[in-house]
């Protein structure tokens, strides 16, 4: 290794991929670029069908992998943020352990951020190798709902072959499933990202850890994210219009009730009262938050300066 430092990391988190293990690791020597030295580190994410002692045999025979285990399964978002913060190479990759993310395409990947001057490449599965209901679905993620809530397009968020500069890669503290928006968050820190189409293969061992009803469980983790990238500074913001919007339907409709009142008509038994106090109240409560959130973040921020 050059100066000690490798020129790319592989980081790959695997959960239960004992099947596809070899192969893998013959795909990524294989598909390195002629002449470049390199190192991989394998994230074990407490995996239970024997992955981590097949590891351990790989590393055992080659002294360029480095490995990582977690004692029970954490999630991918901690299994990249430890590959990503342990990897030492000049560039990093991370890929999936699943054989569908093709290592061919981490030279033209590297070729593209340097040629664009980019923090982050982002492979996009132009031609997905997945059922029709899972590539639609992801479809309508990307196009609509991104672009919807964030302003930007990207083809294909979710891809898990991505090249990152170091310094990109380890601004990034990940939790949940945040790992599905890396683009967005490096995005919204003010670094360079791309997209370039890559290659998609078909999985030839096990089941994918992503079905349908995964992305829906997803929707906590992108409201999460949303708030953060857009809301973390001025939470009052996003508080206060909410709280303001019901607490002003709620005065409206107080107000129309103490005219009809006025008028000598009787709204003791009407439901629309309870509405309007309960709009109110609550409207009242969220704005509260709101002013709360902010005081917290003020003392927070004075702290740390």
């Amino acid at each position: 290794m050059s100066n000690g430092r490798p020129t790319f990391s592989i980081v790959v988190p695997v959960y239960n991929e004992v099947e596809s293990l070899d192969e893998l690791l013959l795909a990524v020597e294989s598909a390195m670029p002629r002449g470049s030295d390199y190192e991989i580190v394998f994230v074990d994410d407490g995996s239970t069908d024997g992955s981590f002692q097949k590891l351990k045999m790989l590393a055992e025979s080659r002294p360029g992998i480095r490995l990582f285990s977690f004692r029970r399964n954490l999630g991918k978002s901690a299994a990249l943020t430890c590959g990503l913060q342990q990897a030492a190479g000049r560039w990093i990759v991370t890929l999936d352990a699943d054989l569908q993310d093709d290592p061919r395409n981490i030279a033209m990947m590297h070729q593209h951020l340097e040629r664009e001057d980019l923090d982050l490449v982002n492979g996009w599965r132009k031609t997905r190798r997945d059922s029709f209901l899972k590539v639609m679905s992801s479809k309508i993620f990307n196009l609509l709902v991104i672009r919807t809530l964030f302003g930007v397009s990207f083809h294909d968020l979710n891809s898990g072959l991505k090249l990152y500069r170091p310094e990109a890669a380890r601004a990034l503290t990940l939790y949940g499933g945040m790992h599905r928006f890396i683009p967005l968050i490096l995005t919204d820190m003010g670094y360079r990202v791309g997209e370039v189409p890559v290659s998609h293969l078909e999985r030839k061992y096990g089941k994918s850890k992503y079905s349908t009803l995964k992305m829906v469980s997803a929707s906590p983790d992108l409201l999460t994210t949303f708030f953060l990238m857009k809301y973390m500074g001025r939470p009052l913001h996003f508080f206060g219009r909410i709280g303001l919007a019901l607490f002003g339907i709620g005065f409206i409709t107080l107000c129309y009730l103490t005219y009809l009142w006025l008028g000598s008509t009787p709204i003791g038994s009407r439901p629309l009262l309870s509405l309007g106090v309960l709009l109110v109240v609550i409207g009242g409560q969220i704005v509260l938050t709101g002013l709360l959130a902010d005081l917290i973040l003020k003392i927070h921020s004075d702290a740390r300066r």
